[in-house]
C-alpha cells in the first residue's frame, strides 16, 4: 500500500529567508561571465572538489556519525574543519543528524526520507525547516565535549570562509569563482544525492528494513559513499564497498593513512555480514516486516472476507475478537479464510521483495501476524 504523506505538513515550516545564503552560492557560479574560467581555476576547483569530498565521507560520515576509526585531537580537529570547509554545517550538526537518520531510515522521524517526503525535500529542503536548524547535542556527546568543536559549531563558516579567500589569493576572481564556488555546489548536490537518489535508485544487497541502496554512480561521485545499502548494513565500517569491485576511494585513503599511524582502528564488516549471513536485529525485522505486510491492501481482505461471510456468521467472528483480542490474529488463521493470504503466500512475495538473508522466516512470521491483527482490527471495528 502506497504510504500517504501531507507535503503541506512537511514543508509548512521551510524558513524561506535561510535560503538566500544557498542560492547566493549558486547564483556566484554565474560570475565566470565576467572572471573568465582559468586553468589554475579549473585545476584548483577540480582539487578542492575531490578533497572536500574526502573531508565529508571521512569527516563528517565515517569519523564524526559512526566512529569507524580513531584519530588524534590534532587530526580530528583537521577532519573537521576539512568538513566544515564544505559549508555544510558544523560537523556536531551533522553528525547529530545523520545519527537521527540512522535511527529512523525511512521513517516517518526520519529527518530526510525521500519515501516519506519525496526526492526534493530529502535532497535539500530539510535543511531550511525550523525544526531541523537546532542540533540536539545529546546525540553527539562523545564529540561536543571538545571545546574546539564546539567553537566551530558556533562559527560553523569560518573554515569555508577561509578557504574561499585562499582561492582568491592563489588564482584571483577566477579561483573564487571556479575554485570555490562551482566546486562547493558541486560537492553539495553529489552529497544531497546520497540522502535522495541512494534510497530511490541503485541496488540492494542487503535486507536493512529501509529504501537504502547500492548505486555505483553514486559512488564514484562520493568516493565511495555511494555504496548506501551496504553502509545501512553495517554502519560502523570505515569500508563501504564491500566487494573488490566497489570503488571506496575514502577507504583506500584512510588506509594509507592508517599505515602511516595518522589514523588507527579502521572498523571494516566481518565475514559474516560480507557472506549476508548475519542475523538482522529486531528492529530491522520489525520494519522489513511492516515493508511486506504493507504489500497486501488491508482494507480490501476485510471488505472481501466480511462480504464473503453471511451476518450471523460475520458477528459470531467479530463476537470472537471482541472477546479475545490478543488472539484475534490466531483465530482468524485458524478459520483458513479464502480472502485472507496466508504464510506461504507472504513467503513468496517475500522471496520476490528481499535481499537473500537468514532472517526471512523471522521476518515472514511477523509481518503475518501484523497482517492478520490489522484485518481482524478492521473486522471488528467495520460498521
Amino acid at each position: 500500500m502506497p504510504i500517504q504523506i501531507d507535503r503541506r505538513a512537511e514543508h509548512d515550516d521551510i524558513v524561506y529567508p535561510a535560503t538566500v545564503p544557498f542560492l547566493l552560492v549558486h547564483l556566484a557560479c554565474f560570475a565566470a561571465i565576467w572572471t573568465g574560467v582559468t586553468v589554475e581555476a579549473v585545476i584548483l576547483g577540480v582539487g578542492l572538489y575531490w578533497l572536500r569530498m574526502f573531508g565529508i565521507g571521512a569527516g563528517y560520515h565515517r569519523y564524526f556519525s559512526h566512529r569507524a576509526f580513531s584519530s588524534s585531537r590534532p587530526v580530528q580537529l583537521a577532519l573537521a574543519v576539512l568538513a566544515q570547509s564544505s559549508a555544510q554545517r558544523s560537523v556536531l550538526w551533522w553528525a547529530a543528524k545523520h545519527r537521527h537518520h540512522h535511527l529512523h531510515s525511512d521513517t516517518e522521524q526520519d529527518v530526510h526520507s525521500p519515501v516519506r517526503c519525496g526526492f526534493l525535500y530529502s535532497h535539500v529542503g530539510w535543511i531550511f525547516a525550523r525544526r531541523h536548524d537546532d542540533t540536539d547535542l545529546s546525540k553527539i556527546a562523545d564529540f561536543a565535549r571538545f571545546p574546539e568543536l564546539t567553537w566551530l559549531h558556533r562559527f560553523e563558516l569560518v573554515p569555508a570562509v577561509l578557504l574561499a579567500v585562499l582561492c582568491f589569493l592563489v588564482a584571483g576572481w577566477s579561483g573564487l569563482v571556479i575554485g570555490f564556488f562551482w566546486s562547493t555546489v558541486a560537492v553539495y548536490h553529489a552529497t544531497f544525492c546520497i540522502n535522495s537518489l541512494a534510497h530511490v535508485r541503485g541496488k540492494k544487497r542487503f535486507v536493512t528494513g529501509d529504501e537504502s541502496r547500492n548505486n555505483w554512480v553514486l559512488a564514484i561521485m562520493t568516493m565511495g559513499e555511494g555504496w548506501h545499502n551496504n553502509h545501512h548494513a553495517y554502519q560502523s565500517s570505515a569500508r563501504q564497498g564491500f566487494r573488490w569491485w566497489e570503488i571506496d576511494p575514502t577507504y583506500y585513503i584512510l588506509l594509507g593513512l592508517s599505515r602511516l599511524g595518522v589514523v588507527w582502528d579502521l572498523k571494516t564488516p566481518p565475514a559474516q555480514v560480507l557472506r549476508n549471513e548475519q542475523r538482522l536485529g529486531t528492529k530491522v525485522v520489525y520494519r522489513a516486516a511492516e515493508q511486506l505486510a504493507a504489500r497486501f491492501n488491508v482494507e480490501r481482505i476485510a471488505a472481501a472476507t466480511a462480504a464473503a461471510l453471511h451476518g450471523p456468521d460475520l458477528a459470531a467472528l467479530r463476537a470472537s475478537f471482541a472477546s479475545a483480542q490478543h488472539r484475534a490474529a490466531d483465530l482468524l488463521a485458524s478459520l483458513d479464510l479464502p480472502h485472507v493470504p496466508d504464510r506461504d503466500e507472504l513467503l513468496a512475495e517475500a522471496r520476490a521483495m528481499f535481499a537473500k538473508t537468514p532472517s526471512l522466516d523471522t521476518i515472514v512470521d511477523r509481518a503475518y501476524a501484523i497482517l492478520l491483527a490489522s484485518v481482524a482490527s478492521r473486522l471488528v471495528n467495520a460498521t
